[in-house]
């Protein structure tokens, strides 16, 4: 790592031909063309033979292997548009694209929608009379997941309405935010600076992480004045996702608004509730940490801008070559098998890393299909923070190549274990590093460490509780002002904090930007669940040692062939266990003791 060598952006473009060569490939014509016959054929074998009393073991477990590679092959056209649409969503043809095989998509759904509203509404007593038969054992979990939403289907033609209507609905709101978010341009005004440049947003992002305060000031009013230009439609989009999601509950009974989120993540309420609210009883943690970071940075006060301020003037830089083998070198640390399903991702060009004008800001790792392979998206900058989200997103992308052992239907798993293997990927990154760090290195990694920690812990719970509210004063109140969401959003987030951050007046609109509040409701909790799940089971697996590597690669194997519930018992978890949960927080205040330690050995060389 070297702090003054000037380093170029990597040339890194991902390889889609697994899928398609082009938007305008035959194949894709030809895809949808063959799923369509696929489909009508499908309707006649099957409609009205699964919600009746003679349903046989065979009968069943012939309809799901048939829709079961329809998915499969509906998924690729589907995919392949979003994956070009995250690269360039200034290109009007590929927008247009996207839209057609989502209308297209459209059509194919509603000639199969019946199958599983028969097999929510089938008696249980039906079902429960084949369910042990071994015809069905790949699909048991898939039945009985579909099964628990029997009690919130609505009739065939209420289903194809809804879904008809969601391309310009609900989707149509959602790529709006995406489009208008990733290509307005951000007017930067950098100290010292004759006049403002453009920037994206990704681009300002990352200089809220700059050494320097008055270039993270900039960055924050850049952020700010962008945002503001976009607050009335920003604003107005997320009063109708609100609204519209009030609307489908209501048609659907559900209880509250992110009860369709838990069932979709196989979590019981209680679970849910007592994670949340174990994460907002150790607030004093993030306290106790920031703390200390103003000391270290010598600031009377930390402010939003100061939040993930480094903590000394040197800015270390990473290249693209040097991330890949900090990254694969801690995986391998801990697993053969690790190290060489991420390698793939590096010798088969199956990451797209490059920044880019029109490309969206985050990162993602897209599973795709079992018979294709999965592909890992990020905007690599040459920061630490890129090497970290790099581990992160292999993380996901070896969960998504191991579990291609499985079928289709049991190849995603839920959510909260979705982000098992990306953190525990972060975590062997970070102690490979640590151990070979000076003092002053090694105080700068934990801080890194405790930040990341803290924003996918107790910011996501933070952020699931501003969700929460929106949503009931949404319902309550009618349509929300810009004023009564950045004050829910400033609650919120302060709580966090305590008095050891003040969040100024221009942080009440940075929800605005977030994009998991409108395409993925309430799915922010999922970070904090996995981050928990795996500081809890990284220590299991340290204090085990290498016989916990053939349990944890299995157990990714399973991809999300069972409940996360089963899961997780294969490797001797109770997600259920308050002290299971404890133990990661007794994890993080470890983390936070440390950093404390090295911030009084650093002191007492300075003296």
């Amino acid at each position: 790592m070297d702090s003054k060598l000037v380093l170029e952006p990597p040339k890194v473009r991902w390889d889609l031909s697994a899928l398609f060569s082009s938007i305008d490939d035959p194949k894709i014509e030809q895809t949808w063309q063959e799923a369509t016959e696929r489909a009508e054929a499908f309707a006649q074998t099957y409609r009205g033979k699964i919600n009746c009393s003679d349903l046989t073991a065979s009968t069943l477990a012939s309809a799901i292997s048939d829709i079961e590679a329809l998915y499969n092959e509906v998924a690729k056209p589907l995919g392949y548009a979003s994956l070009l649409f995250a690269t360039d969503s200034a290109d009007p043809k590929i927008g247009a694209f996207m839209q057609k095989q989502r209308e297209r998509g459209t059509g194919l759904s509603v000639k199969t929608m019946f199958f599983e509203l028969e097999l929510q509404a089938a008696s249980q007593e039906v079902i429960e009379g084949i369910l042990s038969d071994s015809a069905l054992s790949n699909y048991t979990h898939y039945i009985q997941a579909t099964r628990m939403y029997s009690a919130h289907r609505l009739s065939e033609p209420e289903e194809i309405i809804l879904e008809e209507m969601a391309n310009t609905g609900s989707r149509a709101w959602v790529r709006l935010f995406e489009e208008v978010t990733t290509n307005q341009v951000f007017k930067l005004s950098k100290p010292g600076a004759e006049a403002p440049v453009d920037a994206t947003q990704q681009e300002v992002l990352t200089l809220l992480r700059d050494p320097d305060r008055a270039t993270r000031q900039a960055a924050a009013d850049s952020l700010s004045a962008g945002l503001k230009e976009l607050e009335r439609v920003l604003v107005f989009n997320y009063n109708n996702l609100l609204q519209e999601q009030s609307v489908e509950d209501r048609l659907r009974k559900f209880e509250f608004p992110e009860q369709s989120r838990h069932l979709a993540n196989e979590l019981e309420k209680p679970t849910v509730d007592r994670v949340v609210s174990l994460c907002k009883q150790n607030y004093g943690l993030v306290k106790r940490f920031y703390d200390v970071k103003r000391e270290i940075l010598g600031l009377p006060e930390l402010t939003h801008i100061d939040r993930y301020a480094p903590l000394f003037e040197t800015e270390e830089r990473v290249g693209w070559d040097e991330g890949k083998e900090i990254v694969l070198t801690a995986f391998g640390s801990f697993s053969e098998t690790l190290e060489a399903k991420a390698r793939e991702f590096f010798d088969k060009n199956w990451i797209d890393a490059e920044p880019r004008k029109g490309k969206q800001g985050g990162a993602f790792c897209s599973y795709n299909t079992p018979d294709t392979h999965p592909v890992v998206f990020q905007t690599y900058q040459n920061k630490m923070d890129d090497v970290m989200t790099l581990a992160h997103e292999l993380g996901h992308g070896v969960h998504a190549s191991l579990s291609r052992a499985q079928t289709y239907l049991n190849f995603h798993g839920t959510l909260p274990l979705a982000e098992l293997a990306s953190t525990f990927g972060e975590m062997l990154v970070f102690e490979k590093l640590v151990s070979n760090a000076n003092l002053q290195d090694r105080l700068a990694l934990y801080a890194d460490k405790v930040e990341g920690i803290f924003a996918t812990v107790f910011r996501q719970a933070a952020m699931f509780s501003f969700e929460q509210r929106c949503h009931l004063a949404r319902r309550a109140q009618g349509e929300l002002t810009p004023e009564q969401f950045g004050a829910m959003w400033q609650e919120e987030q302060q709580a966090m904090f305590g008095s050891s951050v003040t969040l100024g007046e221009q942080h009440s609109m940075w929800w605005t930007y977030i994009g998991h509040f409108i395409f993925a409701p309430f799915y922010v909790y999922a970070y904090s669940f996995g981050e928990l799940l795996v500081l809890s089971l990284y220590q299991m697996a340290k204090a085990e040692g290498t016989s916990f590597g053939g349990k944890y690669i299995d157990l990714l194997t399973l991809g999300g062939s069972r409940t996360p519930h089963e899961l997780m018992q294969t490797v001797g978890v109770d997600l259920d266990s308050e002290a299971f949960w404890l133990g990661g927080f007794a994890a993080m205040e470890k983390l936070v003791s440390d950093f404390e330690g090295l911030w009084a050995e650093y002191k007492a060389q300075l003296a």
